[in-house]
């Protein structure tokens, strides 16, 4: 027996989703009381969410601020900077602290800005007998875009310049813990987690920033920026944005991915690891390859504008990140069915795709640092051949930093400080659960098809990983690494693990993945079934059949006979109350055969003998609906049509093959042509309505 279902539709709030139905339809009194309830619920909800972004977002504006307050304080505390004398205050800017902050002071110092200006473009006191242009050499932008604010605003007479200065970095400490707040609720779906991220970068402050005791330091400038930019990437990263969303995320992370390149000499270096990371998630299927390519080409532009404000710096030019870049793209083309094939197949492509990869990055790199005789980054690849054992070397730069204690090994009392506050406990265990899930995921989507489908079978349990779950991950492992091997680079690291530990405490689906490992997943032993029916929203949306049937109330006699698909005419009586030929209770011989007789509205027959069979059931008008007349939700063979063809000795359509008895039909089908309005089919059928889905004609009183 075979029942064709009629298609409604359910959907979620604001976004559509269908659903198979096939009970009758409910009374319009009931509709109406459904729709009051599901009105009122969804306001409801949308109070909720709004009181729930408020409050989160509140509380990550206040847990920001006092960060900021919290850190100034202890830089006031530790050095009594306010009492201090103008000489002590500028000494405390240790090191390369004191020449950033000397170039700010220059600007204030210019009779002009564009005195200023030129100062810096030709400056002839940081290296003597030489004249360099300083915005070239170093990135300084934030000293010189500071030093306009504070000639500009009004507030000279109420801030000191120093105070304007180490304020803005402590304000930018702000914005940083936000940013880390905002990715944590972004990954988990709770300011919980965002608060619990918050919590733990205050409290492992040693480990997780320096900036009260290094305040114009690079680092603490680009940080902030880093950080917005990880939020937005997550944001980014998550499915079916809106295309306006997806926009104004991509004008985030580009701005952000700027502002960082442009304060910081080390941006080349630590968005390569990012590239690398987006790398290593394309090539395992582990997100969307055209939001990779986004990704890709919002850093080389970054980077290149950078280059442009930096009078076209050549160790940007030559940087690693650009050659890289550019490899993958040119790789990807070169690849094509780089992502098909069986499990070795796939993975002798990816080795392949590697090696193409990697050698057509040294090649341009190579290439680009001939054309530019470049070799101002020559001292960090010596360092990096010497730290990592490839031979010993007498070079002393590079041995300059290979005697630094910030360039060596991450101490081992670092865990120790992170284990007191529960943070690198909590970081082990939600990495241990994701990195056994992301290898379930690779495997996964490096088997072939047949693979895929014996996986599929184990339904809702089998492991899944969102693609901005996956970015972090790859992000925090990739970080960790790097700051195990330099201890400078730590802050870059620790900041993520605080993000990425209150991610997994707080998110169900980091349980959800820990029990579908050991086999214990059960929606509702995870989160209550009735939690999950109250949460979803949802309401009735059918516009189409809403339509149909107030026209066939209006504009139809009441007497008049009706024929259709069975759970169509259901409605038909239910809402209007007209006669019908065939309904879905089909336990009645004669009513089967009557029921194969109306459906061959949908085979092959000429109009006249549809004609002749509808009228021969007193059939006034019919109603055709596109959803059977061009299905596609069965298999060839298990379609309507496909039955009606073969109970009628006739060949299906499509590829495939035909039983050896069937034959061509000597006519089209019929609910497809009778739309083109053909003059055999209007001497027999009038259309008298018409929406998206369905079709209604009249039948003609003559043979």
């Amino acid at each position: 027996m075979h029942v064709f279902d009629t298609m409604m539709y359910i959907r979620q709030r604001k976004e559509v989703k269908t659903t198979e139905v096939s009970e009758d339809f409910p009374a319009q009194k009931e509709n109406v009381k459904l729709e009051n309830k599901l009105s009122s619920g969804c306001a409801s909800r949308r109070f909720w969410k709004i009181l729930s972004f408020t409050i989160g977002g509140t509380i990550a504006l206040c847990i920001g601020l006092l960060t900021s307050v919290y850190l100034a304080t202890l830089h006031e505390n530790d050095l009594w900077f306010s009492n201090i004398k103008e000489v002590e205050r500028e000494i405390s800017f240790r090191t390369e602290c004191g020449l950033y902050y000397s170039y700010y002071k220059q600007m204030l110092q210019a009779p002009t800005l564009m005195q200023g200006f030129r100062g810096l473009i030709y400056d002839n006191k940081t290296e003597s007998m030489r004249t360099i242009n300083l915005l070239q050499r170093m990135n300084i932008y934030q000293e010189v875009f500071l030093s306009i604010l504070y000639r500009v605003l009004p507030i000279q007479k109420y801030l000191e310049p120093v105070y304007f200065y180490i304020y803005t970095l402590f304000g930018l400490q702000a914005i940083y813990v936000t940013a880390l707040y905002i990715t944590s609720w972004l990954l988990s779906g709770t300011w919980l987690s965002g608060m619990l991220a918050a919590f733990w970068y205050v409290t492992n402050r040693i480990d997780t920033t320096r900036v009260e005791f290094t305040i114009p330091l690079r680092e603490n400038w680009a940080l902030p920026f880093f950080a917005i930019q990880i939020a937005a990437i997550t944001y980014f990263l998550r499915p079916n944005l809106h295309s306006l969303s997806e926009r104004l995320t991509l004008l985030a992370i580009f701005i952000s991915t700027f502002l960082f390149s442009l304060t910081w000499q080390f941006n080349q270096f630590m968005m390569l690891m990012q590239a690398v990371v987006l790398f290593i998630l394309d090539s395992l299927d582990m997100l969307p390859a055209v939001k990779a390519t986004w990704l890709y080409g919002i850093q080389i532009t970054g980077l290149l504008l950078v280059c442009v404000l930096q009078f076209f710096n050549s160790m940007i030019l030559g940087s690693l990140l650009i050659s890289f870049n550019l490899s993958v793209l040119i790789a990807r083309k070169l690849q094509k069915n780089l992502k098909t094939g069986s499990f070795f197949n796939r993975i002798g492509k990816l080795l392949l795709h590697l090696f193409v990869v990697f050698c057509l990055t040294l090649l341009l790199n190579s290439i680009i640092k001939k054309i530019l005789n470049l070799k101002s980054d020559e001292h960090i690849f010596k360092f990096l051949k010497a730290k990592f054992g490839f031979g010993a070397t007498r070079d002393f730069d590079a041995n300059l930093y290979l005697c630094e204690e910030a360039f060596g090994l991450l101490p081992f009392n670092t865990f120790e400080r992170l284990s007191d506050t529960l943070l690198f406990y909590a970081y082990i265990f939600v990495l241990s659960i994701t990195v056994i899930a992301a290898l379930v995921v690779a495997f996964q989507n490096l088997s072939d098809a047949a693979n895929q489908q014996s996986l599929g079978k184990v339904g809702k349990c089998t492991v899944d990983l969102k693609p901005e779950t996956a970015y972090n991950l790859i992000h925090t492992i990739l970080f960790g690494f790097l700051a195990l091997s330099t201890m400078r680079m730590k802050y870059l690291w620790t900041s993520h693990m605080c993000v990425f530990a209150s991610f997994g405490l707080c998110s169900p689906e980091i349980w959800e993945l820990l029990l579908k490992l050991v086999h214990l997943y059960n929606p509702k032993r995870f989160w209550p079934g009735m939690m999950d029916e109250l949460s979803e929203l949802r309401e009735f949306y059918d516009p189409d059949t809403v339509e149909l049937m107030n026209w066939i109330n209006s504009h139809t006699p009441r007497k008049a006979v009706f024929a259709g698909s069975m759970q169509l005419l259901a409605g038909v009586k239910l809402c209007t109350g007209r006669t019908l030929t065939n309904h879905p209770h089909y336990e009645d011989n004669s009513l089967r055969e009557r029921t194969k007789a109306v459906y061959q509205i949908y085979a092959k027959r000429s109009p006249e003998d549809v004609h002749a069979l509808l009228r021969s059931f007193g059939t006034d008008y019919i109603i055709l609906e596109d959803s059977i007349c061009y299905e596609r939700r069965h298999h060839r063979g298990c379609r309507l049509r496909d039955l009606l063809d073969v109970a009628n000795g006739h060949m299906m359509d499509g590829p495939g093959d035909n039983d050896p008895d069937l034959k061509p039909a000597d006519h089209p089908r019929f609910c497809e042509e009778i739309k083109r309005n053909l003059p055999p089919y209007m001497a027999h059928f009038t259309r008298v309505f018409q929406n998206k889905a369905f079709h209604v004609y009249k039948l003609t009183r003559s043979k």
